[in-house]
């Protein structure tokens, strides 16, 4: 399981609490997490403000508490809230009068689409302003730091603009023979050097002056302030003082030959494991290319590289010859790469390759040849012989996506779809296009799936819900894949494929099909086992799948309370009135019905006065960190003791160690599931 994204704190203003939870059931059936609270007057808006600063506040119109007074009271204490006017309809005057009184954007509460980009483009823009503080807020340390290193370093340090010195610590005054800063303050550099090296020190500063790069390194004779002259070394670093660029610069008396500095460089810049070079310098080398893109000639790329199910080479080689087989892996990657590229290790047992010089074509076929290569390659570790398969994920490096940190996102991305493909092959992405071969790939999953579903050929696996209190029998999550050439395919890559062709209730029928065949099959074997299955919400508008599932239990001679459907609470709340007569159909045939990520809404109780749920499934935001929140901690006691009052029965999902366990027992948690408890999915049946 992945860790959930961030939720975004709603304060909706609004007179009825059925609209404001219209509002936030929209955000979350688009897949945005939010934890919204209601307020109806001043006295609840102050409540709200003060318990918890709200990320963003959506303010209906027709609320009879004015945009202007929200606005007023949002202000207070200089927090930055992002204030939204939701109107019913376009007006011109209504959004004149929204901005006047002090909103940032206006939403519609008709236009589904409109309304959630409208909260994910303010949602992003205060993300933005916040890491714009907090990047001011480093950088002022950054600089108070640097300071502080500057003064401390034994390296004579300086800082010079257009020749003249702005910047210099006591290790350069003392070099020099001065003992104020004030008495080179202004002064060129080029007075520092002695009179055998001047022309070609006057050259560089020329070429500065145009723009251009200095070299990295330069050998000079400069002169103390007495008329000595000595041999050293200046290190050149682009660099900015006051808001203007300037050139930092190093000086190191050359005490050393420069091919034993040579070496000591790149020593600094080496993973010490596989000789490629570290992560650091990866990603330096990273930034430089980012800074060249528009005035590079030729595309960049950037690929990661992972062996495929490392964990499992690791069970079988030790882990005290991880460094061993890391080690081989490096020199069978180096082999293959040009001298234009450049491979680092990026983390644990990621590799990272810039690629430079190559187009997509070729890029593509470096990927494909690296997976070829390893394929065919067996390690020979300590008395053993192992093969291991990579995969290889890309991103194109252009003016769309210049930012370390998005081109990493996007090569893991791609990565990580290579992987759940099967592994043992490469993706490299365009994200300023969406090309054929992605046309092709939604084809593909289409034509998957319609014969997955003729064939009744999905691949299904469970993961086990463990009681904490002892019930009777076994209980598990059914969960769904589709077949692929390599593996099994992630439900992330196809579903939304299927939703997009009326294709989920198609998909459900299945599933349902197959795990009422298995519970049959095992009840048979005298294992008392409960099931839950994943319910669309296209299939609520099959007037017939009550009276079907009906059948098929009767067919396979199983009990109904064996079989527990699950649907998220938000798409519950606005498919209400079919999701209350399907519940009804399920409790004649004494089957279960389960809310997910129940809790996230307004006042989520009240749902079960229009739906019999059997089972509250906890909203996996409350789990993040669980033993370190208090107020997570207290939440689930309140939920639980509620729930139980109410009769329900209570699931913790996302549980990923022991300590949250024993928390969740005591909190009165009736089943829990997860990675500790299961960390690999285990097939039940292939349909």
């Amino acid at each position: 399981m992945s860790k959930p994204a961030e939720a975004i704190k709603l304060l909706l203003v609004d007179d009825s609490l059925e609209d404001a939870e219209r509002l936030s059931s929209m955000l979350r059936n688009a897949s945005i997490g939010v934890r919204a609270a209601h307020a109806c007057d001043a006295a609840e808006l102050d409540t709200h403000l003060q318990a918890q600063t709200p990320d963003l506040i959506l303010v209906s119109t027709s609320a009879s508490l004015s945009l202007a007074d929200v606005a007023q009271a949002a202000g207070r204490g200089g927090k930055d809230i992002g204030l939204i006017a939701i109107l019913d309809a376009l007006n011109e005057d209504e959004i004149s009068n929204a901005l006047r009184d002090g909103a940032s954007a206006v939403a519609l509460r008709t236009r589904t689409e409109q309304f959630v980009a409208v909260i994910r483009r303010e949602f992003d823009s205060l993300n933005m302003r916040r890491s714009v503080r907090r990047l001011q807020a480093s950088l002022r340390e950054s600089e108070r730091r640097c300071d502080a290193l500057l003064e401390s370093s034994r390296d004579p340090i300086a800082y010079v603009h257009e020749g003249m010195h702005v910047l210099a610590n006591k290790a350069y005054l003392d070099i020099f023979g001065y003992s104020d800063f004030a008495e080179i303050e202004g002064v060129s550099i080029l007075d520092m050097i002695a009179p055998e090296s001047a022309a070609g020190f006057r050259k560089l500063l020329k070429n500065l002056s145009k723009g251009e790069k200095p070299p990295p390194k330069l050998d000079v004779k400069v002169r103390r302030s007495n008329g000595e002259t000595f041999a050293a070394v200046m290190e050149f670093t682009g660099a900015s003082f006051e808001g203007e660029p300037c050139q930092q610069v190093v000086l190191r008396q050359q005490t050393t030959s420069a091919e034993l500095a040579l070496e000591i460089d790149a020593l600094r810049s080496k993973d010490l494991v596989t000789d490629l070079y570290n992560r650091q310098y990866g990603l330096t080398e990273l930034d430089r290319m980012i800074a060249a893109v528009g005035s590079s000639a030729s595309d960049q790329f950037l690929l990661l590289v992972e062996p495929d199910d490392f964990r499992k080479l690791l069970d079988t080689i030790g882990i005290g010859n991880a460094d061993l087989l890391l080690g081989d892996m490096a020199n069978l990657l180096r082999r293959n790469l040009d001298t234009t590229d450049l491979a680092c290790r990026l983390s644990e047992h990621t590799f990272a390759v810039l690629v430079r010089g190559r187009d997509a074509d070729s890029t593509r076929a470096l990927a494909q040849t690296l997976c070829r290569k390893f394929d065919e390659q067996i390690f020979e570790i300590g008395n053993q012989s192992v093969g291991a398969s990579i995969s290889v994920g890309g991103s194109l490096i252009g003016e769309k996506n210049a930012n370390a940190q998005t081109v990493l996102t996007q090569a893991g991305n791609a990565l990580r779809a290579a992987q759940e493909q099967g592994g043992n092959q490469a993706s490299i992405v365009d994200p300023s296009v969406r090309d054929r071969a992605a046309e092709d790939q939604m084809r593909d999953l289409l034509k998957r799936i319609k014969a997955a579903i003729a064939d009744n050929s999905f691949a299904l696996y469970h993961q086990p819900i463990v009681s904490l209190h002892g019930a009777e029998g076994e209980f598990y999550e059914v969960l769904l894949r589709l077949r692929g050439d390599k593996g099994d395919i992630s439900p992330k890559l196809f579903l939304p494929v299927a939703e997009e062709n009326g294709l989920l209730p198609s998909i459900d029928r299945s599933v349902i099909a197959s795990a009422i065949k298995e519970l049959g099959e095992r009840e048979h074997a005298g294992k008392r086992t409960t099931l839950f299955v994943k319910l669309s919400a296209q299939s609520l508008d099959d007037p017939g799948l009550v009276q079907w599932i009906s059948q098929q239990l009767k067919n396979a001679r199983v009990r109904g309370d064996a079989l527990v459907f699950e649907m998220p609470e938000s798409k519950v709340v606005t498919h209400l009135k079919t999701a209350r007569s399907f519940v009804n159909g399920l409790k004649q045939l004494h089957c279960g019905f389960a809310l997910e990520q129940f809790g996230s809404g307004l006042n989520s109780f009240q749902l079960l006065k229009h739906v019999d749920a059997s089972y509250l499934k906890i909203d996996r935001s409350y789990m993040v960190e669980l033993t370190k929140n208090k107020e997570h901690q207290d939440f689930i006691r309140r939920f639980c003791s509620q729930a139980h009052q109410a009769g329900k029965l209570t699931v913790a999902e996302f549980v990923e160690d022991a300590a949250s366990m024993s928390l969740l027992f005591m909190c009165g948690v009736n089943f829990v599931q997860g990675h500790f408890l299961s960390e690999q999915e285990k097939v039940v049946a292939e349909t």
